[in-house]
């Protein structure tokens, strides 16, 4: 009787020998080890791809963000890039509450939705609704993402440019600069960095 139980505590004590071998391993070393080759080749990445002004964190490349006038009742404000719509519960680009809408492309509530954000945006950019491309329309799947088609950027030129006082070359060499290639040269498709390219048009605005 005593042997079969000193054989059970022997057991015992050699899982929890692994259990602390493996913790210091997986739970300690592996994420210590991850961290440090993030920081030292990564570091941008890693630490959230923060856009800074002055050195002060403004936004992350990541996450989209709203351009609104500052106003209790929400409306894009016409001197920035705009976005494409958020479905983030509701939210706007809250990281906490990142979400699709779940509805199929036969919902008549999103085809209602599509509609009446086509219209706004020809009227808000002065371009025929037939020019809106659907990303402006339409949220991403996670309701954050910061791109938008090199089509919805280039379609807001000459409204910002307007009110901003730019020249129109001006702001279109600068969503050129912004725009990027498919992934891996070949998946998905071209994007703007709404984000990145806002930060920019405020420095050219300063110039």
């Amino acid at each position: 009787m005593s042997g079969s139980l000193t054989q059970v505590v022997r057991h015992h004590l050699a899982a929890l020998r692994m259990l602390l071998v493996l913790t210091v391993i997986t739970g300690v070393a592996y994420p210590l080890a991850v961290t440090a080759i993030a920081q030292v080749f990564f570091p941008r990445q890693a630490n959230g791809s923060l856009i800074k002004d002055h050195g002060r964190p403004v936004a992350s490349a990541l996450i989209g963000q709203s351009f609104d006038l500052p106003q209790r009742i929400p409306a894009p404000d016409p001197h920035w890039f705009q976005p494409r719509p958020s479905a983030a519960g509701g939210t706007g680009y809250d990281a906490t509450s990142s979400g699709a809408s779940n509805l199929g492309p036969n919902n008549t509530t999103l085809v209602k939705t599509i509609a009446q954000r086509r219209a706004a945006v020809a009227a808000f950019d002065g371009v025929p609704p037939g020019r809106v491309p659907a990303d402006a329309v339409t949220a991403s799947g996670s309701g954050l993402d910061p791109d938008i088609s090199p089509a919805y950027a280039y379609e807001q030129v000459n409204r910002v440019a307007k009110v901003r006082g730019l020249n129109p070359t001006a702001v279109r060499d600068l969503v050129a600069a912004h725009v990027s290639g498919r992934q891996l040269g070949f998946l998905g498709q071209g994007s703007v960095n709404v984000v990145l390219l806002n930060h920019e048009l405020a420095a050219l605005r300063r110039a």
